[in-house]
């Protein structure tokens, strides 16, 4: 089976979608194609999201934050929305994680975020395996 299309989805791309994205491209490469957006793009990736995931022994690179109309023409297995936001009708299957959002807040916010996240990604990823088989 080929790598599942995830889009995951947050606020502004600055931090937790980001998180995801990283993780899964990291961990999940043979069963996942991660992609990230936010409902209200920042202008940039949070310093404290790339110190967060740096400790964790993962570099965002040329990451930036991206909008939903950024992915226009893409077609998503699956929709992971960690925004808060209630989500508008489509017909991609939506999974609600729910994450605190660390923006404005102190580093051990975002580790908390990171750490969260890790661990969806990571039972994500053994779904999507178990899937595959």
């Amino acid at each position: 089976m080929a790598a599942r299309k995830v889009l995951f989805l947050c606020i502004g791309n600055s931090v937790r979608s980001q998180m995801a994205e990283a993780y899964a491209r990291k961990y999940g490469a043979d069963v996942v194609e991660p992609y990230s957006a936010g409902l209200a793009p920042a202008r940039a990736i949070s310093p404290l999201t790339r110190q967060a995931l740096e400790e964790r022994g993962i570099a965002l690179g040329e990451a930036f934050p991206k909008g939903l109309d950024s992915m226009e023409g893409h077609k998503f297995d699956l929709i992971v929305n960690i925004s808060g936001e209630r989500m508008w009708k489509t017909r991609t299957p939506v999974v609600e994680w729910t994450v605190r959002d660390p923006m404005g807040h102190k580093i051990e916010v975002y580790r908390e975020a990171a750490q969260q996240i890790e661990g969806l990604v990571m039972r994500l990823i053994l779904e999507l395996r178990k899937q595959s088989r």
